[in-house]
């Protein structure tokens, strides 16, 4: 060790994740081999694209790969490449620290999930692949020399806690890192990673459409030659070893679909997205014209862990003229389509574009307007053909899409017709398009309801109208959809509607008779009705005969433009401070507890029952939409009175 070498600890949630990576949470070890050459074709994409700028980085004439040695003596492999490199401070950031945010949330999923699968699909996810080498090596050394820089850095370690680093010597930039590999006797489950077949296959497995040759060397036998380069008549023959290339090179997204297979494609989002998981869906795009333009998009089977963080990255990676410019370019898709893996290949971009420039390029909005459409179209046919599919990106994805209503304008039409929702119809979810074509003859309106749960929605007294008329009611079961929906505010010239806050359904002929009975009643009632208000004046905006109400005695009715109780809750779950609002208590006049309590009142307007069943009946109407009462305590100790006396 050289006076500048020194051991340094690993960060206290790499050695975590350290620890899970060498107790086997992988059902394939390979998964390591495909790992480490997804990360040395990185590493080349890097050095091609700052060459682009830096011309000295790359000398004339030097071929760009990745190369396996084995040394089956002492069962080492190396992966070599000639990308990048790193200096000694990316050393430390990139494989000694987990330097993203979310680590701690990652590893907790982690500690807290049982199946293999779903391990993966979390590390993945994460792309923290390099630390798979530990599941095939007790050991593992990174030789590597930043392209441009004169020294090169080791380092080693076994994965238990700590790592070496010191100045090395290296000739060429690019990274070696070699694994001292476990044996058999130590894991069952391990192939010999020495064995050239076996490493042959798992690159034809796995990292086939790798852009830069993966190389082995081979050994074969040849005739020897003479001088003028016939065949020596002795027939003797000499062994030659030489570089095999054994991945096909051709980038997938170029290649015909009739070519590729299904597997190709899978193999291919696992290599960009490091998820271990099948996607959902591929798509496929190639546009041309004014401008031309091909993709490679993916729909993964599951949402990242941190896919709602505010720093979250998304996006597409960007190619131009089969140089990779940028790993995660949000300009090409909305954010609220940040769920989508995949590359971009222009030709109508220059290599030397920045990050600054991509920004508001006229190349890429039109690239990014081309792609959102695609990707709408393709959830639109998912969502008609493989009903079960969409099913299942809409329980992944769902949140991320409805931010598209807001986001959105242009297209905000498709991705209302890409929205799921319970209703009173039947427990499938439905769409809006399927909703309104099971609308009454003489229903003009859509109409929702908010709520925690589907057995509270539906004993809500504000659907009692809506159920003697049959008609169809949206049930909103995430908060987020009250926004989404009143945002929207029409869907197919309907407007959109919410049941809650004082939707009334009534015909002309009922209103007139409504009104009427109203007017009515209201005399004899408005005594009573005004007491109630008295009363309730700290609560309740106004207190009112009602029209709606079959068999419920009250409900509370919030304002047009007023939060509803279920989205009120979660806001106040969160932190955030509410104005009060006061909300329209209207009252039953059928129904018999009410009738009862004007009889008491006309007898004795001091009768405790009376005084106390304003506060009760308030009370009763917050819990039938879901809302705590006001005072716990207090409403106990009446509703105890009022048993008292009944019994």
């Amino acid at each position: 060790m050289n006076a500048k070498s020194e051991t340094l600890n690993f960060q206290a949630e790499t050695k975590q994740l350290l620890d899970l990576m060498i107790h086997s949470i992988y059902s394939s070890k390979d998964i390591f081999l495909r790992e480490l050459i997804s990360n040395a074709s990185d590493a080349l994409d890097k050095l091609r694209f700052e060459a682009v700028t830096k011309k000295d980085l790359l000398k004339e004439g030097e071929e760009l790969h990745i190369r396996l040695e084995v040394d089956k003596k002492n069962k080492l492999l190396t992966i070599h490449d000639n990308g990048i490199g790193m200096n000694r401070n990316e050393v430390i950031e990139n494989i000694g620290t987990i330097a993203k945010s979310g680590t701690r949330e990652l590893l907790e999923k982690m500690k807290s999930s049982k199946q293999k699968g779903e391990l993966e699909g979390l590390i993945g996810q994460f792309g923290v692949g390099f630390y798979s080498s530990f599941m095939a090596a007790d050991k593992v050394s990174i030789l590597t020399k930043r392209a441009g820089e004169d020294k090169a850095v080791l380092w080693l370690s076994s994965g238990e806690g700590s790592y070496e680093i010191s100045e090395s010597e290296k000739e060429l930039h690019g990274t070696s890192i070699t694994l001292h590999l476990k044996t058999d006797k130590e894991d069952e489950s391990l192939e010999d990673y020495t064995d050239e077949y076996i490493l042959k296959r798992i690159v034809k497995q796995y990292s086939d459409f790798i852009s830069y040759p993966i190389l082995i060397k081979e050994e074969r036998e040849e005739e020897e030659k003479d001088e003028k380069g016939e065949p020596k008549k002795d027939g003797k023959k000499r062994k030659v070893i030489e570089d095999v290339t054994i991945n096909s090179m051709k980038p997938i997204w170029t290649r015909s679909k009739s070519d590729v297979t299904e597997k190709d494609y899978a193999e291919f989002y696992k290599h960009i997205s490091h998820d271990w998981n099948e996607p959902l869906k591929t798509i496929t795009f190639s546009a041309e014209g004014r401008i031309e333009y091909k993709a490679l998009l993916y729909i993964p089977a599951k949402s990242a862990f941190d896919m709602f963080f505010q720093n979250t990255k998304g996006g597409l990676r960007l190619y131009v003229k089969k140089v990779m410019i940028l790993e995660n370019l949000e300009e090409l898709i909305p954010r609220y389509l940040r769920f989508i893996k995949g590359v971009v290949e222009s030709t109508d971009l220059p290599l030397n574009i920045s990050r600054e420039n991509l920004q508001k390029n006229a190349v890429v909005m039109q690239i990014q307007k081309g792609l959102t459409k695609k990707i709408l179209d393709s959830l639109n046919e998912m969502l008609t053909k493989e009903r079960d599919n969409y099913e299942k990106f809409w329980a992944e994805f769902s949140p991320a899409l409805k931010e598209g209503i807001n986001a959105d304008f242009e297209n905000r039409e498709k991705i209302a017709s890409l929205l799921l929702f319970y209703s009173s119809n039947s427990d499938k979810l439905t769409t809006l398009k399927d909703y309104v074509s099971r609308m009454k003859s003489d229903q003009t309106d859509i109409f929702f309801i908010t709520g925690e749960n589907r057995d509270i929605i539906e004993n809500s007294p504000h659907l009692e109208s809506f159920k003697n008329k049959g008609y169809e009611v949206l049930y909103l079961l995430d908060p987020v959809d009250e926004f989404v929906l009143e945002s929207l505010g029409e869907f197919d010239k309907k407007k959109i509607k919410n049941a809650g806050k004082g939707a009334d359904i009534s015909t002309k002929e009922e209103k007139e008779k409504a009104e009427k009975k109203l007017k009515e009643e209201g005399k004899k009632y408005d005594d009573l009705l005004k007491f109630f208000q008295e009363k309730l004046s700290d609560d309740v905006k106004e207190v009112k005969l009602s029209s709606r109400l079959v068999s419920a005695p009250a409900c509370l009715v919030a304002d047009e433009h007023g939060f509803s109780p279920h989205l009120e809750k979660i806001l106040k779950q969160h932190g955030d401070k509410l104005p009060k609002t006061k909300k329209i208590l209207e009252i039953n006049s059928d129904h018999k507890i009410f009738q009862n309590i004007h009889d008491r009142y006309t007898k004795d307007k001091n009768d405790p029952l009376v005084l106390e069943s304003a506060e009760l009946l308030y009370n009763y109407s917050l819990l039938a939409e879901g809302a705590p009462v006001t005072n716990p305590v207090k409403f106990t100790a009446l509703l105890t009175k009022l048993m008292e006396r009944a019994f």
